[in-house]
């Protein structure tokens, strides 16, 4: 077992015992991709110079109202014990955890852009079918995608991103 998954573990765990699995695992998606967009942040959150308890007030001053106290207790853990660089591992494998306890598959989903709801369940209904699986989808906007979509699914990468098709079209041309 990962470190990663070790702490997902434990916020599952933290979730279960507050009753709210799934507002702890939106926010620690929500959390992770924040991270992962700003470097200042991520450099304050993995800089072991400050002390846990500094890092882990930061954690507390930015969910403050913003999230609930499970998934702020859990988010302070995993940045007090020096693994803020892990979150956003830690988050997949956590709905990896949720959706496998539901018998389904889980695919992280990089687009462009925002995808509506309706985009996001059709998604699911042609990852299904694609599959044979219930597949719960979790969408991350990520602009280096360009357009389309970058679909993971378990060791699957489905790669229908514009990056993609230009790489083969110069591949063909060349």
């Amino acid at each position: 077992m990962s470190r990663a998954q070790s702490y997902a573990e434990a916020v599952l765990a933290i979730g279960r015992a507050e009753g709210d699995v799934g507002s702890v695992e939106s926010d620690v998606h929500a959390f992770a991709n924040a991270v992962s967009g700003n470097t200042s942040l991520q450099d304050t959150l993995n800089d072991s110079a400050i002390p846990a308890a500094n890092r882990m007030q930061v954690v507390e001053d930015l969910l403050a109202g913003k999230a609930g106290k499970a998934s702020t207790a859990a988010i302070s853990m995993i940045v007090g014990a020096g693994r803020a660089g892990d979150l956003p591992e830690i988050a997949r494998s956590l709905s990896g955890m949720i959706a496998g306890e539901r018998g389904a598959s889980y695919a992280e989903v990089r687009s462009a852009v925002p995808l509506s709801d309706d985009q996001i369940s059709r998604l699911e209904a042609a990852l299904t079918k694609k599959t044979g699986r219930d597949v719960s989808v979790r969408v991350t906007v990520d602009e280096s995608v360009v357009g389309g979509l970058v679909t993971q699914i378990d060791d699957t990468v489905i790669d229908g991103s514009v990056r993609r098709r230009l790489s083969q079209m110069r591949e063909t041309l060349a």
